[in-house]
């Protein structure tokens, strides 16, 4: 879908039923709360925002409703939020990372997970961020060759619910560590992932497949778009 199609299909005032993502367009929404106590989109704001599922692997098969993962985006001109709501069939995680949370090779125990590319110069540097449902995080800025620590500045929060067998992380990202300036205007690239399981074969899942023989989510080509919506006013 071209830039000015996506556009074109949101009105400057939306409601909540206005606000949708699709198999290739991913929708983030401007907060229309103030932020919670912990910095991060109330319920109102996440329920405003599009809503966007995925449950099959990495090829795009193998669709496994009770490990589905639903993720929603909410942006500010400071920050870009994602939720990650994950069924889980078990939970593999890390006991140790440093003391700031963060742990390197993240990727190996369960994870969810956001590849962002801004800049339409340059598809094959991205930005990469993941949180464990136990809190633990990575941040790296990739780009052929180079895989280096981003140092965001990014904030997480997670809850586990047992009974129901769902995680939750949420991350706040500053739009500096992604961009100069930021341009609500400007349509980028992502991709959103989920792994989970404690030895091979694992379930690699993807919102949009990267369709490679063998587990691989770094592939921008198959990334799809992520466009910024205005705030939507409430139903009546």
């Amino acid at each position: 879908m071209k830039k000015s199609q996506v556009k074109a299909t949101l009105p400057t005032r939306m409601s909540k039923g206005d606000v949708t993502s699709s198999e290739q367009t991913a929708v983030a929404v401007r907060m229309s709360d103030l932020h919670d106590a912990d910095g991060f989109p109330t319920q109102s704001s996440w329920e405003m925002a599009a809503r966007l599922q995925f449950d099959a692997d990495w090829q795009g098969k193998n669709a496994d409703p009770e490990k589905e993962t639903e993720v929603r985006l909410v942006w500010t001109p400071a920050s870009l939020f994602v939720r990650f709501r994950a069924k889980y069939r078990s939970i593999t995680t890390f006991p140790d990372a440093a003391p700031n949370g963060r742990r390197d090779q993240l990727w190996d125990r369960d994870v969810v997970e956001v590849f962002l590319q801004t800049d339409p110069s340059n598809p094959r540097r991205y930005k990469e961020f993941e949180v464990s449902p136990n809190g633990f995080w990575i941040d790296l800025d990739i780009a052929p060759g180079e895989k280096r620590d981003l140092k965001s500045g990014l904030q997480r929060r997670v809850t586990l619910a047992e009974a129901t067998k769902t995680w939750v992380a949420e991350l706040a990202l500053p739009m500096r560590c992604l961009v100069e300036s930021f341009d609500p205007a400007a349509t980028w690239r992502v991709n959103f992932y989920r792994v989970e399981g404690p030895t091979e074969p694992r379930f690699y899942s993807a919102w949009r497949p990267t369709r490679t023989a063998e587990p691989n989510f770094h592939v921008p080509e198959a990334f799809g778009e992520l466009v910024f919506a205005p705030s939507p006013s409430p139903q009546r």
